[in-house]
């Protein structure tokens, strides 16, 4: 369908505000083929030295996100997307089934994040092959995993609260109770699930391992008083889930998908298992840990993730603090 003659003149005049209003009035009226026809154009003005990239991206979240499978798997599996507020197979594993986009994905890597964001909300497909594996995670959830927290993408906005933060109360630490050891496969596993809060947005992370209990790992951090409440590994998970999946004040979301991975990854360096795992015995490895949310008592604004474990047969522990804001 052609576009009209308003699309035309914004796109000469490299007008990104008025092709954005375009933009969203032909997805509100569901017309695919001319939002197709309109990306056409944005990509042919480039060529000739306009603006218009942005607009072109634009097109391709709106199709991931609305449009029907058979406009949103072509544009899924173009490749990564640079400029969306998250990776597009999430985009449009928001809204739609896997039995909806499959006919409609080609064999790339994205098709298979496809299937590992289906997962994240519940689906199983262990039953499909996978042209491409990308994150080597099984395809259906394990009784012990948690419910991940799972995205809203929206026109301008995407939303995903943290799991329910608890309030302990506040206990003085001592800070030589316990040993610092260097362990960094672990150390860095934990620092990797906010590494983008650090190098794309306005966080900053510290992780340590100590010979002790947990106590004397929070106090590793350099904290002086801290409440610590015992959770059960699925909770825990859930929150490093969703901070590894989540973009904090300024990085872009990568994924619930990227958010299950680093979790697993972390959890496997903790309990010293070679990757990729077998799910029972990473199930049964991170059960004989025990895990903690806590606190320092700053205020819960922006992105908080305050995470610690123990290992009673290995009387080691470890903590991880990230705090991102805008």
């Amino acid at each position: 369908m052609a576009i009209d003659d308003r699309a035309r003149k914004a796109i000469e005049a490299s007008d990104t505000d008025e092709l954005v209003r375009i933009v969203d009035g032909y997805a509100e009226s569901r017309e695919w083929d001319t939002l197709v026809e309109l990306r056409r154009r944005c990509d042919e003005a480039v060529t000739r030295g306009k603006q218009l990239w942005g607009v072109s991206e634009y097109v391709r979240y709106r199709l991931a996100l609305d449009a029907p499978a058979q406009w949103a798997g072509p544009v899924v599996c173009e490749g990564p997307s640079r400029f969306t507020l998250g990776p597009l197979p999430e985009v449009a594993a928001s809204t739609k089934t896997w039995a909806e986009l499959e006919p409609y994905l080609a064999p790339t890597p994205e098709r298979t994040m496809v299937a590992d964001e289906r997962v994240c909300r519940g689906e199983d497909l262990s039953s499909i092959e996978v042209d491409i594996p990308v994150l080597e995670l099984p395809l259906c959830l394990q009784e012990w995993e948690p419910a991940y927290r799972l995205a809203t993408y929206w026109p301008d906005r995407v939303e995903c609260l943290p799991p329910p933060r608890p309030s302990p109360r506040l206990e003085t630490l001592d800070e030589d109770a316990a040993k610092v050891v260097d362990d960094p496969e672990s150390v860095d596993a934990l620092l990797g699930i906010v590494e983008h809060w650090v190098n794309s947005s306005n966080g900053r992370a510290q992780a340590a391992c100590v010979e002790g209990d947990v106590r004397g790992a929070v106090a590793a951090l350099g904290v002086s008083r801290a409440g610590i409440e015992q959770v059960s590994p699925t909770e825990a998970l859930a929150w490093l889930a969703w901070a590894a999946a989540d973009g904090g004040a300024h990085a872009r979301r990568r994924g619930a998908a990227a958010g299950r991975f680093a979790a697993w990854w972390a959890a496997h360096a903790l309990v010293g298992l070679e990757w990729p795992v077998d799910p029972d015995q990473l199930g049964e490895e991170i059960g004989r840990l025990r895990w903690y949310l806590w606190t320092d008592g700053s205020p819960d604004t922006g992105w908080i993730l305050q995470v610690a474990v123990e290992s009673p047969a290995e009387g080691l522990a470890w903590a991880l603090s990230a705090v991102d804001a805008e």
